[in-house]
C-alpha cells in the first residue's frame, strides 16, 4: 500500500454544511478525491485536503519536481481547481502550493491553533476577490536590434545604421515613458475600487508569457460586487499608450491577500 500524506489547498468557512456535497466527485493533486478537515465542537472554519503520495512530496523529492514543468503545471491545475470551486461557494484562504502535512491529525492540530486568525481573515475577505494587473513594454523587444538592412535613402550605409539605431532606442524609450503614464493611470483607476494592493515582482523567464517585458505585476483586492466596474476601469485608463500592454485577470480567489499556513516538514517518515 502507497504511504500518504495529506495536502491542503486552503482554508474555507462551511457556513451551511454544504461544502463536502460541492467538492464530492471532484479530483484534486494526483487525482485523489478532496474532502474536509474539521475541529470538534468548533464552528465552520475547514481546511479541504486530499491524500497524496508520499515519495513526491519528501522534500527531496519535491525540490525534483518542483524543477519539472510539467509535474509543476499538474499539480499547479489541480490546486487552482479546487481553490476557484470553493470559492466559488465560499469565503476562502488559499494555501500554498504543495502544502503538506503528515496526516489529517496534523491538519486538525493546525486548524485547531490558528482557528481564531483563521476565522477573523475569513470575515476581512468574505465577498472579496482578487484582480491580477500586468504591464507590459511591448517595444522593448523589438528594438534590441535593427529589424534589417539600413534603408534611410541619401545616407551612406553607417549612418544610415546609426539612424535606425537612434530611432529604435527612441522608441524603446518612449515605450517605458509610457508604460510609466500607464503605471500611474492604472493605480488611480484601481484605488476608486480596491480595498488592498500587493505588488510583486515583474514576472521573466518562463513565467513571462506573451510578447513584451513584465514591468509591473501587482495585485488589487476588489469588492464582488464592484469587479467588473475595476476591470473595465482598469483596461480604459492605459488606453492610447503606445508600446505598452495591460492584461488584467481574474476574478479570483484572494491568493495574495492571505497569511500562508507553513507546511509542516515530513519528519518521522521513511527515507
Amino acid at each position: 500500500m502507497t504511504a500518504t500524506v495529506s495536502y491542503a489547498y486552503a482554508v474555507a468557512r462551511d457556513a451551511d454544511g454544504s461544502l463536502e456535497k460541492a467538492l464530492s466527485g471532484l479530483p484534486g493533486v494526483a487525482e485523489a478525491p478532496v474532502h474536509l478537515v474539521r475541529v470538534e465542537d468548533s464552528d465552520d472554519v475547514v481546511v479541504a485536503v486530499s491524500p497524496v503520495p508520499e515519495r513526491d512530496f519528501r522534500e527531496a523529492a519535491l525540490r525534483a519536481h518542483l524543477e519539472d514543468l510539467d509535474w509543476l503545471e499538474s499539480v499547479a491545475r489541480a490546486h487552482h481547481r479546487v481553490i476557484e470551486a470553493l470559492a466559488a461557494r465560499t469565503a476562502v484562504l488559499p494555501l500554498r502550493l504543495a502544502t503538506v502535512y503528515l496526516d489529517d491529525e496534523r491538519v486538525r492540530l493546525m486548524l485547531r491553533a490558528r482557528h481564531e486568525a483563521f476565522a477573523g481573515r475569513l470575515t476581512d475577505l468574505a465577498a472579496q476577490v482578487e484582480w491580477g494587473v500586468k504591464i507590459y513594454v511591448e517595444a522593448a523587444a523589438e528594438t534590441e536590434r535593427p529589424a534589417g538592412p539600413p534603408t534611410d535613402a541619401g545616407l551612406s550605409p553607417g549612418r544610415a545604421y546609426l539612424s535606425q539605431r537612434r530611432a529604435q532606442r527612441h522608441a524603446r524609450e518612449d515605450a517605458y515613458r509610457g508604460a510609466e503614464q500607464a503605471a500611474e493611470r492604472v493605480e488611480a483607476a484601481a484605488r476608486a475600487y480596491a480595498v488592498d494592493r500587493v505588488q510583486h515582482r515583474p514576472q521573466q523567464g518562463e513565467l513571462a508569457r506573451g510578447p513584451g517585458e513584465n514591468v509591473i505585476n501587482d495585485a488589487y483586492l476588489v469588492p464582488l460586487q464592484q469587479a467588473e466596474d475595476f476591470r473595465a476601469d482598469v483596461m480604459q485608463a492605459a488606453e492610447g499608450l503606445p508600446g505598452v500592454r495591460v492584461e488584467v485577470t481574474g476574478p479570483w480567489a484572494p491568493y495574495s491577500f492571505v497569511a500562508l499556513a507553513e507546511a509542516e516538514p515530513l519528519k518521522g517518515t521513511t527515507p
